[in-house]
């Protein structure tokens, strides 16, 4: 298993397109096997679903995504979770023992126009629509 966590620095990032990097984690037999953060390499409509995909990512963490991005994931055979907030450690640890609880969708810095929790304003860029 795979995980990608959308992060900022040590904290769990509020948004998954709009994050400075993305932590990568390589699970076996419920252990960490390899962590590796990677730069957030462009928010550009339908490309880091793909992205993801082609590093073989299973799990996508994130505190907030639009619909539409986490409809393409679910294309793509990766499960999408929301809500997540802190410490990326912690959140790593809470999955793996089964205590990580999704939540509503962090993104909140717009009007809502795109139908999630609390819109991105269009900042989001096409990946939402």
């Amino acid at each position: 298993m795979k995980l990608a966590l959308a992060t900022d620095g040590n904290q769990v990032a509020a948004h998954f397109g709009h994050c400075p990097e993305y932590t990568l984690v390589e699970v076996e037999n419920g252990e960490v096997k390899t962590q590796l953060t990677i730069p957030n390499p462009g928010h550009q409509p339908g490309f880091l679903p793909a992205y993801l995909s082609e590093l073989k990512v299973t799990h996508v963490i994130a505190g907030g995504m639009g619909a539409r991005a986490q409809e393409l994931f679910a294309a793509r055979g990766i499960s999408t979770i929301v809500g997540a907030q802190g410490p990326v450690s912690e959140v790593i640890r809470d999955f793996l023992t089964g205590r990580l609880v999704a939540g509503p969708s962090l993104c909140s810095h717009g009007s809502g126009e795109h139908g999630h929790g609390g819109g991105c304003g269009g900042g989001c860029g096409g990946q939402h629509r």
